[in-house]
Parts: structure tokens; sequence; C-alpha cells
């Protein structure tokens, strides 16, 4: 079970998470159901928070919110001590709701709009990593005519042409990609940076992918990082304050996965910074990284229950679940690969293979392909491990489906964080 939440369980041949048992909650909130284990997501916070303390003093860790966010999580974050990389409007919008402190959100995304733009000046979040030329002269242009005497703190994202080795949608580092400066760019985005008497340039930000499970391109990054900030301070007279490596660190989805632990990913963060910063002869730069997947993939569970079962004699035997898609593109996106056990008959021992099949209208709408399960039934509960990240992230109405309550456990209780979606919810912006 050592994909499962930290406080899973099993009783009676039964999954039990966070004290809870799994059926009793799909037989209360109903199936499709996103279980979150609040135990697993603040240790997973305090690892970083420890993890990076004991290694490299001056460090800000900031939640990933496109992995995952709801007012709920948002909370657990803000008591927990990090701060929130958002990428949108709407993100900004969670954080502000549940009246996160502003200095610690950090507003990322390559196309930010001027709506929301402003409402980041507005509002004073802590920096804006600034992704393109055209961003940069337009956030010149709104804080100039801001009447504000504070210059806007902001970062330079760029692109350190690092492959992290993961798939290929996952890249985001690259010279060939949407995001960020490629260096020859930044120097010209430093230059401009410096010389706005509205913008502070505090450092840079990049990065390099997700779901990495390998500590070597986090280290190139850096020094290609350092290495370009010493060259921009000796032309320019750039100073490196911040750096700002975003996240991207992987969990296990497969037993046999083994990705770094948090304590080694900082212990070689911390190392790599301070040894570059020496060799160059810099002042090593306030550190801020942005996990999102580490933190909340392992803290949560999909429930599903099972419904038609279709055996192909000789080919292979599928089970449909009501959910797919719907809620967890991943699979179908990335190839993304999923375990499984069946909730209410966890241990027993009579299995078959089976391939666990969406709901939705598309051949490729494939939760699992080729698992040993349990003797399967209509009704059987079924638990995905490892949905905490992007699954909710990138769920969706297609097939007019509702979109799967969530709910938060804790020693035995569990608390609704999302109602399930309504058919009245699915038409309420329609004009008729």
């Amino acid at each position: 079970m050592i994909l499962f939440p930290q406080t899973t369980t099993i009783a009676d041949n039964r999954l039990v998470i966070g004290g809870c048992d799994a059926v009793g909650l799909a037989d209360e909130f109903g199936t499709p159901l996103y279980i979150f284990d609040e135990a697993t997501l603040r240790q997973k916070c305090a690892e970083y928070r420890d993890g990076f303390k004991k290694h490299y003093q001056d460090n800000l860790i900031c939640y990933a919110c496109k992995a995952f966010i709801n007012r709920a999580l948002a909370r657990i974050f803000h008591e927990e001590g990090l701060g929130l990389d958002v990428v949108s409007g709407g993100e900004l919008a969670i954080a502000r709701s549940v009246d996160f402190p502003m200095e610690r959100v950090y507003f990322n995304g390559n196309n930010k709009s001027r709506e929301e733009l402003q409402s980041a000046i507005d509002c004073g979040v802590g920096c804006i990593v600034v992704d393109n030329p055209h961003e940069l002269s337009m956030l010149n242009k709104l804080a100039s005519g801001s009447g504000d005497a504070k210059r806007i703190k902001i970062l330079i994202r760029i692109s350190p042409g690092i492959d992290p080795h993961t798939h290929t949608h996952l890249k985001t580092g690259l010279i060939d990609s949407k995001f960020g400066f490629p260096l020859p760019l930044a120097e010209q985005a430093i230059i401009e940076a410096m010389e706005s008497p509205c913008l502070e340039l505090a450092g840079l930000h990049y990065h390099i992918g997700s779901q990495i499970l390998d500590l070597a391109p986090f280290e190139q990054a850096i020094v290609h990082a350092l290495d370009f900030s010493t060259e921009m301070g000796s032309k320019h007279g750039f100073k490196l304050k911040e750096l700002n490596i975003g996240g991207g660190l992987g969990i296990a989805y497969a037993d046999e996965q083994q990705p770094p632990t948090v304590g080694l990913f900082s212990e070689a963060i911390a190392n790599v910074i301070k040894t570059q910063c020496s060799n160059v002869g810099i002042q090593p730069p306030r550190l801020i990284v942005e996990p999102g997947r580490s933190i909340v993939g392992q803290a949560g569970v999909a429930i599903y229950t099972a419904g038609a079962i279709k055996d192909i004699e000789g080919v292979r035997k599928y089970v449909s679940v009501d959910g797919g898609m719907g809620d967890n593109i991943r699979p179908a996106m990335y190839g993304a690969e999923y375990n499984a056990v069946v909730a209410n008959k966890v241990e027993n021992g009579n299995r078959e293979r089976v391939t666990v099949a969406g709901k939705y209208c598309e051949s490729g709408d494939i939760l699992i392909s080729d698992i040993d399960l349990p003797m399967l039934s209509p009704g059987d509960i079924i638990a995905v491990p490892c949905c905490g990240a992007y699954c909710l992230s990138l769920a969706s109405n297609y097939n007019s489906s509702l979109k799967p309550a969530i709910v938060l456990v804790k020693d035995g209780e569990a608390r609704l964080i999302r109602r399930r979606e309504t058919y009245e919810d699915l038409m309420r912006c329609d004009l008729f």
C-alpha cells in the first residue's frame, strides 16, 4: 500500500484512509469520489519546509497550484507556512478568498492577460514572474500608470535548455518551449527590467519540467542559471537576489518506482547552489522552490464503482467504472500508468487480469490497462492511488458529465470540501 496516503490501512478486508472506510465514504458521498488525506498533505509540506530549512536557510516553498487547488487546500498551505505559485487569475482569486498572504504568492504563466496583471498589482502579490517580451512591456506600462511609489518585484523566467528526460508534454525548460526567455533574449529582458523605474528585478526563474525522477537535471539547470547570472553581473551589473528553480520532483505511480526523497532533493539542491556560488564568487541567493505533484499527488485517491463487465474471450476483459477521462485525462493525455485495489475486498486472493475502462465516449478512455485484481462484480469499489495531482485540475464536463465530489479525511472524520456538481451547475452559464 506504499502508493496510498500515509494513513492507509486495511480493516476487515476493506480500504481505510485517514481512519475512514473508503467503501463507507463511497456509500455516503457517491462515486466517482476523490479522497484527500489531510495528514499526508501536511506531512509532505513539512518534508519540504524542514528539509530545505536544514540545508538552505534562506528559502520559500511555494506550492504549485496547477497540480490542484481549492479553498480548503489553500488554507492548509497557509497554515503550513508555504507560499503559492499561481498561474491564472482564478488561482489568484482562490488564494485571495482565504486571505492567503499575498507576499507569499508568485504569479507565473506564459500569457497573462492585462486584467490578470492588473489584479496581481492591485492585490500586491509578492512577485510576478515575467515570461516574455510582450509581458515585460505590458507590465512596465501598467506599473508606471499605477500611481504606486512601490516598485513591482519581478523575476525573469529563462529557458536553460536542460532535458529532464520526462514525457515530451512535461518538458518546460528546453530552448524550444513556449515558456520563458531563451538566454540571448533573457539578456535583453534583464537590461530593460533594470532600466525600469517601476520594476524591481530580483532574480531569475526557470522550471525544467514535471515528474522528474533523477536529480541530475535539477543540478545541471542550477549550474546553467548561475553561470548566466554571473555573466549578466559582469556585463550589466545584475545582482541575483533570488533564484526560483520551479518544481518538478516526481512521485511513484508504481511500486517499483523510487523517486528521490525530498530530503535528498533539498540536500542536492543546496549543495550545488552553495558550491557553484562559491566557484563564481557570488553571494548565495534566496531560494524559491515550487513543488506541486510531490506534495499533493500521494494524498489523493480516486474512488469508482464498477459497472458493465465485458469479457472478450482470448482478448481482454473490460471492467467499466463510473468515471474516467472526465476526472482523470492523464492516461489518455500522457500515457500515465496507475495501480488500483478493490476497496471492498482488498486482500482477496483469487485474481484476474482486467482493463479498467472509463464511461466516456472515447476508445482512449482507459484508466488502467492489464491489471490483476480480485474477481470483480458490478458494484465493487475500485480505489486508484496517486490521484491528488493534475487529475482534478484537468477535469472536464465532457459528455456533459458532472465533476466529482471531494472529501478531506482526518482521524476518522470526513469533510466535504467540494460538492458534486449538479445538472443545474452544468447549465448555469447557458443563456436560453
